[in-house]
């Protein structure tokens, strides 16, 4: 069990951490029991297209766009998701580019009506990522 102290000295330090279903470098700055408050730097995974109810479906009612979150955007995130990150933190823009590529490369190898439907997706917000 962490205790009140190790989780105030994580207040200002780099972590890795998971919202939904994107991964994120982030700077902590506040930790509740239960909860963490990142601000986000650099991202590691795109989230994932589509309907989360109802993951790698295509024929959904609603086929959403997820972005990514913003660069220094605040966001809770659970305790249990947050590792501490000591690699080199890339910058925000590049990041996310290179995060999207992969994303997209990945989805190109599975050949499903998912992946396609979620490549356009991801196409359509590299435009509006102005990437």
């Amino acid at each position: 069990m962490v205790t009140e102290q190790q989780l105030q000295q994580m207040i200002g330090r780099y972590v890795r951490a998971s919202y939904k279903t994107g991964l994120y470098v982030g700077e902590v700055l506040d930790v509740h029991s239960d909860k963490v408050l990142v601000k986000v730097v650099s991202v590691l995974k795109h989230p994932d297209q589509g309907d989360l109810h109802q993951p790698k479906q295509a024929d959904v009612a609603f086929f959403h766009q997820r972005k990514a979150l913003a660069q220094y955007e605040k966001v809770y995130v659970p305790l249990s998701t947050v590792k501490e990150y000591t690699d080199e933190i890339m910058e925000y823009k590049q990041s996310l580019d290179l995060a999207l590529t992969r994303a997209i490369e990945q989805l190109q190898e599975k050949k499903t009506s998912w992946a396609e439907k979620s490549i356009e997706q991801l196409q359509d917000l590299r435009q509006d990522y102005s990437l």
